[in-house]
């Protein structure tokens, strides 16, 4: 019966007793954080803090268990639900999931201080001491029902799938037979879910139990914030100013409202809004429209010419930079070293190019006080944040109803979508729902996309060759300061999002740092799948082949040399022995490249050909990946052909690029991306060594553009140092 349920999850009123009984069944309760965050603070505390409800059994024996992160085709639908069953003892075959509604004191990740967010594959990672406890938990109050019951100590009942047993008596009962009867505990009992379960005795993790939102995405009866529809509904379509933070200054809205269907042309302090009765009307409004803009920072960035001021101030040591991460002292090191390499890279911007349009419906009510938001969101907290802030309210009067997910890779942890339907509802007022929809023109014009970047690598070296010491200098705009200004601040002007993956905790390099050299040119910026590593590994990735082939040794070896783990090296020769490294071949060449992802380990090995015209054809790709638990090994498998799959296409076609701030793309056919035919044969390899359950959703990007870059470099020479690799690159660098 596991699926997604149609209906909202309720609102639940959750006493401090832990669970409620009743005709219904029990629902078990935790609270998952406890931590005050900034936005909690914002939220305001109420005098009963609700506790946060995740699991209710039916008197039927079914089981409904609350899944509290966003889904977005990464399958944590299914693994996050799946962790409370395991723990709980249930029948997975009788367990039917719901999708959390937006309330971050129930459903916030502990990794984000308890702000409710689906990003950076930490969702497993988060909540995997909150699930395992309520389960855990749950599954003890059942046993301390039925033990009451029975008149026997409860150390004597045990369980199997969704029963209690008592082995002395041969008595057993269901868990829905509990549920008629039991009696609430003051509290819930104190259980270390490590008593409860190992992963030596796991029946549901570590196995392939199938995905709960497949079934419904299938047979097309899945929503979507896209599938939304209100009655009284109007549509409005968005033109965004070309360039950030660009105010429309005159608009020709006489004209726009002679077009058929259309009811309202609305100036934004960003854009204008056409309003009308269908997307088609909005639609030719928004054709129809001409707007003059006021002048704005970003008004000069033109790629082309950034993008060598880039690599200017990655070469300018005067110019100083805000270290991400560091271990000894790099600089002293290379200053001494006998001899010192040095290498560049760069990439350019890429555009998320999720396949749901953005959208997101609001109703406001006639008071203007209060809404309600359907939306697509990764960020429910966020959306009710600066929800409550355009109505000028207080957060719980903006109620989000978070929807199945059709491709974030980070776009939608950014409210604007949001922010765009409410403001837009308020404004016409009278209580009437307004569904905004980006076009893809409009969505990639605006869009928020990864930085571009420069790379400057200096590498110490002593007598020996050995490296002795290692600076990378990243260079590129701040996406959290275009993000929030503030969050940038208070870490210290350090920005995870640009310099994700910098830093080398896998290599045995003594002295090394990653520092971030901030330049401000005025784009729209985001979170990538992937975020900094999808560009710092190509940089580091290739430097170490590069210094490899300085070395006179075989790209593999040199790693398995500097590697300073078992589990890393094992990975690492896996995916060698995947490719049958050592094989000659005709016509093609394999590259090699590592990575990591919070506590998960990944190689990925390419086999390329490029033909006369420098366009590189990847044949085979393969993946070998120790996420440390395989929660769900086939849906693993899928995230890495997901993620080689991205990773490629942002490492060949994709780049958006700007001319005096405005984006040049328009849609697919000129920002390119993967097709079918350009897919290659992928096979992944899920080594799960040990540890604890390590983030996967991003895990295989980082190592395909180095693989690439690294196995053309091993067939012709070519030395790719600007992503993506363009056949007009890739000639370039042929010539030498």
């Amino acid at each position: 019966m596991n699926g997604i349920s149609k209906i909202q999850a309720p609102e639940l009123t959750v006493s401090r007793r832990g669970f409620m009984a009743g005709t219904a069944g029990l629902t078990f309760a935790f609270s998952v954080s406890g931590l005050v965050t900034e936005a909690m603070a914002a939220m305001g505390k109420d005098g009963d803090n609700r506790l946060n409800a995740y699991v209710t059994v039916h008197t039927d024996d079914t089981i409904t268990i609350v899944a509290p992160a966003a889904e977005m085709g990464q399958g944590i639908m299914t693994c996050l639900p799946l962790i409370v069953a395991e723990y709980m003892d249930a029948d997975w075959s009788k367990v039917k999931v719901e999708m959390a509604g937006a309330d971050h004191k129930l459903y916030g990740n502990p990794k984000f201080g308890g702000i409710q967010t689906t990003v950076a594959s930490l969702s497993v990672m988060g909540y995997w001491t909150p699930l395992t406890t309520v389960g855990a938990q749950s599954r003890q109050v059942l046993i301390e029902a039925a033990a009451q019951k029975w008149g026997v100590p409860a150390a004597e009942v045990t369980t199997e799938p969704s029963r209690a047993v008592h082995k002395a008596s041969g008595r057993s009962m269901s868990y829905g037979e509990i549920a008629a009867f039991a009696n609430p505990p003051a509290e819930m009992p104190k259980v270390d879910p490590a008593t409860v379960k190992t992963p030596a005795t796991y029946r549901l993790l570590g196995k392939d139990v199938g995905r709960v939102d497949v079934p419904s995405k299938t047979n097309g009866t899945a929503v979507y914030g896209m599938d939304i529809q209100l009655p009284g509904m109007l549509y409005a379509a968005i033109q965004r100013s070309p360039v950030s933070k660009a105010k429309p200054v005159s608009v020709n809205e006489a004209e726009i409202l002679k077009v058929k269907g259309v009811r309202k042309v609305v100036k934004l302090p960003y854009g204008v809004a056409v309003v009308g009765d269908t997307v088609e009307a909005t639609k030719a409004g928004r054709a129809a429209l001409e707007t003059k803009w006021s002048d704005a920072p970003g008004d000069g960035f033109t790629s082309d010419k950034a993008i060598e001021d880039y690599r200017k101030s990655g070469r300018d040591a005067s110019k100083a930079g805000v270290v991400w991460k560091s271990k000894g002292d790099a600089a002293a090191a290379i200053k001494g070293a006998a001899t010192v390499k040095s290498f560049e890279y760069t990439s350019e911007h890429t555009y998320h190019a999720q396949m749901e349009p953005m959208n997101a419906t609001a109703f406001v009510a006639p008071d203007g006080k209060s809404a309600e938001v359907w939306a697509s969101t990764q960020s429910p907290t966020l959306a009710q944040l600066v929800g409550a802030k355009v109505l000028g309210t207080a957060p719980p009067n903006v109620k989000v109803h978070p929807q199945l997910i059709g491709g974030g890779f980070g776009r939608r942890s950014q409210p604007d979508f949001v922010v765009d339907a409410i403001l837009i509802s308020k404004i016409v007022g009278g209580g009437t729902p307004i569904k905004v929809i980006y076009s893809r023109e409009d969505d990639l014009a605006a869009g928020r996309m990864r930085p571009m970047t420069a790379h400057r690598i200096d590498v110490g070296l002593d007598g020996a060759g050995n490296v002795v010491g290692w600076n990378h200098r990243v260079v590129g705009e701040s996406a959290i300061a275009y993000m929030s200004p503030e969050r940038l601040e208070k870490s210290g002007g350090k920005d995870v999002l640009v310099m994700a993956g910098s830093e080398l905790p896998h290599y045995g390099i003594p002295n090394w740092s990653a520092e971030h050299v901030r330049e401000n040119r005025g784009a729209r910026l985001s979170a990538w799948r992937g975020i900094g590593a999808g560009y710092t590994k190509f940089a580091i990735e290739t430097t170490n082949d590069r210094l490899a082939t300085e070395a006179k040794m075989d790209p593999v070896e040199y790693r398995m040399m500097l590697l300073t783990s078992e589990k890393a090296r094992n990975v690492l020769k896996a995916a060698a022995d995947m490719a049958d490294w050592k094989r000659k071949r005709k016509g093609t060449a394999l590259g090699i490249a590592f990575s990591e992802l919070h506590t998960s380990i990944a190689a990925g090995v390419a086999e390329v050909s490029v033909d006369s015209d420098g366009k590189i054809r990847v044949h085979n790709f393969w993946m070998a990946v120790d996420p440390g638990i395989a929660l769900q090994p086939d849906n693993i498998v899928a995230q890495m052909e997901s993620n080689i799959v991205y990773g490629l296409s942002q490492s060949l076609k994709e780049q958006a690029t700007l001319t005096d701030g405005v984006v040049q793309q328009s849609n697919f056919h000129d920002y390119e991306v993967f097709r079918q035919e350009d897919v290659p044969n992928i096979e992944v390899r899920v080594m799960a060594q040990g540890g604890i359950a390590g983030g996967i959703g991003e895990l295989g990007l980082p190592p395909t553009a180095p693989a690439v870059a690294n196995a053309v470099r091993a067939l012709n020479g070519a030395k790719l140092a600007h992503m993506p690799f363009t056949p007009e690159r890739v000639k370039a660098a042929m010539k030498g």
